[in-house]
């Protein structure tokens, strides 16, 4: 049998969700829509949620890494903060150390200046003493000599001043130099260490400004990432109240196609006790043909037609005018044979479908499990919508209407309801005997 098109399938669920309970109050069947139409936005309000619960997730997880990125950082920032406080500490002790020497240089050159002063001081008096005495030199001491011997002696004594005033001469410009170095000195000390010491005062300024914004990074994030913890969290109270209003909504729904199939059970047994009633009474008149019906078998299900069985459930090369998965069987004979009710049940479809052609439709209730039958390629209706029949009544004649290859009826089973994709198409089978 040919695929059937999408329009076809929208017609065809349109047409069913109209008639499939037309025995039953309205208010039933549109209730029952009603409860799968919430079920459906349930579902994608749930999916929704879902889906911003999984965002949330990796968002909270982004926040953790850079979280714990920035506190690596600042275990980082700590171990410089502390060498360079460290460093700092050094300097400061070498500036400690430099002040001490440089209080004792202070003492040293005051100490030198005092010698200078001596000196100085000593030189002047053999200035005046020199003054005093006229024009008096060294050479006119030794001149004055009387004897040789004083000529020594006075030699010696005047080698003697000489010596003492070069040496006092020498002492003096090796002090005065050495005051000088002392001081470029102390002074290239002083200048390294507050320089060494202002670079580690800005190094520390800047690490500890780093620490700080680094900080309250950290804090921002923090935050962030207890805001949308509080948005997950409502968001998952939210999903567990969907899932808990999905959980009673499928009850109502389960609970009301239970009672729906009860009703269609009840108007099959009372269909059946008409029938039985009218094929009791003598002046009852049978309008369905008797001719070529099937053997009804025992149990709940009996074979659709009698005839030959020619084609069966699932995949197949049926050429270009069909599908190659049939979600049905096939049993041939001649035009007008009877059709009968694979089950008792209550019919919710009698019309065209394209290219199954005529076509009935049936609910039944089996044991508490929705079922539906489908009937095509028929060439007449022995039946209506909404009618109850019995199993093994005549609800239709055997034709080639429909994309047909030649007469037959091609009979569907679908547990529930039947859909335009046939999801719970399955296997007749495994129900009838042939």
């Amino acid at each position: 049998m040919k695929k059937l098109t999408t329009r076809s399938f929208k017609t065809i669920a349109a047409i069913l969700a109209l008639v499939l309970f037309v025995q039953i109050p309205a208010a039933s069947a549109a209730s029952l829509s009603e409860l799968k139409k919430e079920r459906s936005q349930l579902e994608a309000e749930k999916k929704s949620i879902n889906k911003s619960l999984e965002q949330k997730t990796n968002e909270i997880q982004t926040n953790q890494n850079r979280q714990q990125k920035i506190i690596s950082q600042l275990e980082q920032l700590g171990a410089k903060i502390n060498e360079t406080n460290h460093s700092i500490a050094v300097v400061e002790l070498d500036i400690e150390i430099a002040n001490e020497e440089i209080s004792i240089l202070e003492d040293e050159i005051a100490e030198l200046k005092e010698k200078i002063e001596q000196r100085n001081e000593l030189l002047r008096e053999r200035a005046r003493a020199i003054q005093s005495s006229g024009t008096v030199s060294y050479l006119d001491v030794l001149l004055g000599a009387n004897s040789f011997v004083d000529f020594i002696d006075r030699f010696s004594a005047v080698s003697t001043l000489m010596d003492a005033d070069r040496q006092i001469m020498r002492e003096q410009k090796e002090d005065q130099e050495k005051l000088e170095v002392q001081k470029l000195e102390l002074v290239k000390t002083k200048e390294e260490l507050e320089a060494n010491k202002a670079k580690l005062k800005s190094l520390m300024a800047s690490l500890n400004q780093q620490k700080k914004e680094k900080k309250q990074l950290v804090a921002e994030l923090e935050k962030e990432e207890a805001k949308l913890r509080s948005e997950k969290t409502e968001l998952k109270a939210e999903y567990d109240d969907k899932v808990e209003l999905s959980k009673e909504l499928e009850e109502k729904f389960l609970k009301e196609q239970r009672r729906l199939a009860e009703v269609a059970r009840q108007k099959a047994l009372e269909a059946a006790a008409a029938k039985k009633k009218q094929q009791n009474s003598s002046s009852s008149n049978s309008t369905v043909s008797s001719g070529n019906l099937p053997v009804v078998s025992s149990g709940h299900w009996t074979r659709p037609a009698a005839g030959r069985f020619t084609s069966g459930f699932g995949g197949r090369d049926i050429g270009p005018i069909g599908s190659k998965n049939h979600l049905g069987i096939d049993i041939a004979n001649s035009i007008g044979t009877p059709v009968v009710a694979a089950a008792d049940g209550v019919v919710s479809y009698v019309g065209s479908m394209n290219g199954y052609g005529n076509v009935v439709m049936v609910t039944h209730s089996i044991e508490g499990q929705l079922f539906t039958t489908t009937y095509a390629h028929l060439s007449g209706f022995n039946t209506s919508v909404g009618a109850s029949v019995s199993k093994g009544q005549q609800i239709a004649r055997l034709g080639n209407s429909g994309n047909s290859t030649g007469p037959h009826v091609h009979f569907e089973i679908h547990v529930g309801e039947w859909n335009g994709s046939r999801s719970n198409a399955v296997n007749p089978l495994n129900y009838i005997s042939l």
